[in-house]
């Protein structure tokens, strides 16, 4: 995929299936807590992988 934020959007699919919060509340905070896990070299990477030169 040539899109970095599809990588990132996997990611935090994923952690929310996992999390299974069914409030608003629930959901939000564990969207906090999701966000969290996002490191700036794993967002640089998803760049790197979808073509984007950093230099």
């Amino acid at each position: 995929d040539f899109n970095p934020i599809e990588q990132a959007f996997s990611k935090l699919k994923a952690h929310l299936r996992k999390a299974a919060e069914r409030t608003i509340h629930g959901l939000w905070n564990a969207i906090g807590r999701i966000l969290n896990l996002y490191s700036p070299q794993e967002c640089a990477n998803y760049f790197a992988n979808s073509g984007y030169d950093a230099d």
